[in-house]
């Protein structure tokens, strides 16, 4: 694998705003064997006007969409992915763009380590005044739920994506989202991934974003991690892999109980 062709996925609804950054990112790239599929979910505001001022990029429009977010971005990626031809994929989301070496980077870094199938960077989180690094130890990702890092900051082989696609996409728990299915896939059925050490996507934080709809300790954080627990067993029964639940599960599931 010398110089491969590469895919950026694109998600966008209603980011009409950020688009520009999104893809002029991708235009500045060190690395420039790439593609780009713009998958747009049937958006209400200038999304398809924004995206048609750059000529290279693949435009999917979606023609049917669901009510839940969740579900809609997980099928974004899969029918951009149809329409790829690239040996490395990225998953990118629409409001969020890359450092100008990161494809470099990472195709380096899966050309060297063969084995590898997936591979997470970490983001810097940013908002219209300021942007901040995240850097975790590796360790970290190694606990029962680990560090999730965000869908932009993560890349994979193509030859893994439709296995991945299959499990992680089942249209159950809403508020459980590509990012975390992932995550929980690699540290819990793969055993080549790893997660470089280094910041090379923007990660936009928004007031109005679906994080910010789970307050901690809140009704809707608390019905999410029910949802990850049962996530968690959906993907461990699959593969057949035995599994004890801990405390955290039956708390988790005694405040659902009694805030419901």
């Amino acid at each position: 694998m010398k110089n491969p062709l590469v895919s950026i996925l694109i998600a966008n609804y209603n980011n009409a705003e950020y688009i520009a950054d999104c893809v002029n990112s991708l235009k500045r790239q060190s690395y420039k064997n790439i593609e780009i599929i713009f998958f747009d979910d049937r958006s209400k505001d200038n999304s398809i006007k924004e995206i048609a001022n750059f000529k290279e990029v693949k435009v999917i429009k979606n023609k049917e969409k669901t009510m839940t977010g969740s579900f809609n971005q997980m099928k974004a990626f899969k029918e951009a992915h149809k329409l790829s031809r690239g040996e490395i994929i990225f998953l990118l989301d629409s409001d969020d763009y890359f450092h100008k070496k990161k494809i470099e980077k990472v195709v380096n870094f899966f050309i060297k380590n063969k084995k590898i199938k997936i591979l997470f960077d970490y983001p810097f989180l940013k908002n219209k005044k300021i942007s901040t690094t995240v850097k975790k130890s590796k360790k970290k990702f190694f606990k029962k739920w680990p560090y999730i890092h965000p869908t932009s900051c993560i890349s994979l082989k193509r030859e893994i994506f439709d296995d991945i696609y299959k499990l992680v996409s089942i249209k159950k728990y809403p508020d459980i989202w590509i990012d975390f299915r992932i995550c929980l896939y690699s540290k819990y059925i793969l055993n080549n991934f790893y997660i470089i050490n280094k910041n090379l996507t923007y990660y936009r934080q928004v007031k109005t974003g679906i994080s910010s709809k789970f307050i901690y300790l809140g009704k809707k954080w608390w019905n999410r991690r029910m949802q990850a627990h049962n996530y968690l067993e959906y993907l461990l029964n699959k593969k057949k892999i035995s599994h004890i639940q801990g405390l955290d599960y039956y708390l988790t599931k005694i405040f659902n109980f009694f805030i419901i």
